[in-house]
């Protein structure tokens, strides 16, 4: 069957814009993104908005000096090449906790460090959209001049109740608040959302992409909630008060997520499969490819690609 969905390779391609076929078409290669934990704290852990973090949330705050930084940086590059031999680019990722959250001197001298390693074309910056403050909005935008960056905002969900229940420490308001302090300057932003929180229904989950779908997004990661041993959330699991999404709810949710996303904004992540000892549940997320190729059946079944009702949300034809 043709597949027409415009970001895509000519045989085979996916039906959604996936951030690898991103970056073969921006950098004309492979690029791995370099996962990293940059010692940072966050301001829903150390008490600035909340204590604890969210429900759902293992990283443990652990101070990185620069040279640790920098033997994370040939670890993790090491592994990804055994998986992928071969010459590549790199997008150094601050993924763990918060990571605009520390002062701006020790944010430059981090960031600026990988951006001079051989082979980095880029970097990218998690961090939660409460934890931008003037100075280093004006730093990123910098930055954002000379290099390939990206700025991924936590939201999970755009329902306050939720929000609330997981102990997000923020509200839907405030996120947008720190996502227009980023997009007025100019600087790409990926939004995460989470499928399966507690108390959240199907439709609620595709209202959540539907509202994200009117903002000006470089992209977006759709993640599973994985239940990790040692969290709040596993407390909560194990009192029966947490039931996991199935997998074939999983895939429907995710397939009209995709429907109503424009199809330019680039998919970075559409499942994940944990950490096989710490996952308590749902198992069935460990076969990610089973997960992947189940998405891509589905759109297929439906003779649907994403961003085919984005119109619905945006008002274009």
């Amino acid at each position: 069957m043709e597949n027409p969905f415009p970001y895509s390779a000519a045989e085979g391609g996916k039906r959604y814009h996936t951030w690898d076929y991103h970056l073969k078409e921006k950098f004309g290669g492979k690029v791995f993104k370099v996962s990293l934990d940059g010692g940072f704290s966050c301001p829903n852990i150390d008490g600035t908005r909340g204590v604890g973090g969210c429900t759902y949330c293992s990283y443990a705050h652990r101070q990185v000096t620069p040279a640790a930084l920098l033997t994370q940086f040939e670890e993790v590059k090491a592994v990804l090449h055994k998986k992928w031999p071969g010459a590549a680019g790199y997008i150094p990722y601050f993924q763990a906790n918060t990571s605009t959250y520390a002062p701006l001197g020790e944010l430059k001298e981090k960031y600026e460090l990988m951006l001079v390693q051989p082979g980095v074309v880029g970097l990218s910056i998690a961090t939660r959209a409460d934890a931008l403050p003037d100075d280093v909005v004006d730093y990123l935008a910098e930055l954002n001049k000379r290099t390939y960056l990206i700025v991924e905002l936590g939201l999970q969900t755009i329902h306050d109740e939720t929000a609330a229940r997981i102990n997000r420490g923020h509200s839907y308001a405030e996120f947008l608040s720190g996502y227009e302090k980023l997009v007025v300057r100019g600087i790409p932003v990926c939004v995460h959302i989470i499928n399966g929180l507690p108390g959240e229904s199907k439709d609620m989950m595709v209202e959540t992409m539907a509202e994200i779908a009117k903002l000006n997004l470089h992209s977006v990661k759709i993640h599973l909630l994985h239940i990790i041993a040692g969290t709040k959330l596993a407390d909560e699991y194990k009192a029966g008060k947490v039931i996991p999404m199935t997998m074939e709810d999983y895939v429907e949710v995710v397939c009209d997520q995709l429907e109503l996303l424009p199809a330019e904004v680039i998919i970075q992540r559409i499942t994940g499969d944990g950490l096989k000892d710490e996952l308590l549940a749902p198992r069935w997320s460990l076969r990610k490819f089973v997960v992947m190729n189940a998405i891509d059946g589905e759109l297929v079944k439906r003779r649907s690609y994403q961003g085919i009702y984005s119109h619905w949300i945006t008002g274009t034809k």
